[in-house]
């Protein structure tokens, strides 16, 4: 056996993890809180800038781990003020978050997965195969950066984050649970849980488990349908989660929770921009209370996917607001950038590395 040991990620380590690794070195218990708060708190990328530790333990804790945190690789400003990250990981993969800028907020949108699983029709991401789940510290790294990003250009504190960028958060359950739950704790970024919105494309029995944990987030489900014959077509994954089985998990989820879902919602010329899905759509928001983001789609090539006419959109508002459901028309934001929904797709060079 080589005499070379592997060094761990210490970022792995739990804050029991890490006293016990110390008591073991024959040092002080109270040693792993300080490192704990220069790792998550303070978001440290190396272990010479713990300046209230001995440089014996910095040189102990660099002999035994690393910290593989990401890098900003590339960085696109969109005339709009939006800012996409090409976030470079420590395998050399890459990833994409956004900062979006409007009036009253910052938010964050960050990425779960490298690629995605799902094959939505629509999304230019879905062209990517899914290489491996994010790490619980690389999605809490985005949202650092993210944060950096808010107060140098913008001079204001990031104020919202959304699980929306590349990948479906709940096939990724471990790690996501784990960065939100360090970017919502005082040792973490002290977040408030209700300032964060996980938006997936609806896997039952993980809402379900969401529910059951007792999670404070926010849902988003993007839905795009409320007829299953469309939604197959849109999202194959429909055709092994069916709307029934996702009604069953919202009405579930907010049972338990007592927190509305939010439905994303895309309105497409000749697929879903007539009044039957318009009032499938408004008899599905009753089942759970809710409300609609109908949001402006962005093209993601010269496919069979076009924005509705503006008079179809606002005929969507009309039914839904007849139906007692509070509709909001959002403008999308990072275009030019291709930062916008369903537009992430490592565009860049850095993504062949």
């Amino acid at each position: 056996m080589s005499g070379m040991t592997q060094k761990i990620d210490i970022r792995k380590y739990s804050l029991a993890d890490l006293e016990e690794f110390f008591v073991a070195k024959g040092d002080k218990k109270f040693r792993a809180k300080q490192v704990y708060d220069w790792l998550w708190n303070k978001s440290l990328k190396n272990f010479d800038e713990m300046s209230n530790i001995s440089k014996e333990t910095r040189e102990l804790l660099k002999a035994h781990f690393i910290i593989n945190h990401v890098k900003v690789d590339h960085m696109q400003r969109s005339t709009d003020g939006t800012i996409k990250n090409a976030v470079k990981l420590f395998d050399g993969k890459v990833v994409e978050s956004v900062l979006i800028p409007t009036e009253k907020r910052i938010t964050a949108c960050v990425s779960s997965q490298v690629g995605c699983s799902l094959d939505c029709n629509f999304c230019a991401t879905a062209r990517l195969k899914r290489m491996r789940n994010l790490n619980a510290d690389e999605i809490y790294d985005q949202v650092v950066a993210i944060k950096d990003e808010a107060e140098q250009y913008f001079n204001r504190p990031l104020t919202n984050i959304v699980l929306m960028g590349m990948g479906e958060p709940l096939l990724n359950y471990q790690n996501v649970m784990q960065a939100i739950d360090k970017i919502t704790s005082p040792e973490g970024l002290g977040m408030a849980p209700r300032r964060i919105t996980l938006s997936t494309a609806g896997i039952p029995k993980m809402i379900k488990k969401m529910a059951d944990d007792g999670v404070k987030f926010k849902l988003a489900i993007s839905l795009h349908s409320a007829i299953n014959e469309t939604r197959n077509k849109l999202m194959p994954i429909n055709e092994v989660n069916p709307l029934e089985d996702l009604i069953d998990s919202l009405k579930y989820w907010y049972q338990k929770t007592k927190s509305i879902v939010t439905y994303e919602y895309v309105v497409w010329e000749g697929i879903n921009d007539d009044e039957r899905h318009a009032l499938a759509l408004a008899n599905f928001c009753k089942y759970v209370p809710s409300k609609v983001n109908l949001i402006q789609y962005n093209p993601i090539d010269e496919g069979d996917f076009r924005q509705a006419a503006q008079s179809k959109v606002d005929m969507y508002v009309r039914i839904l607001e007849n139906h007692g459901i509070v509709a909001k028309v959002r403008k999308s934001r990072g275009q030019d950038i291709d930062a916008a929904c369903g537009q992430l797709a490592n565009k860049n060079e850095t993504a062949i590395l």
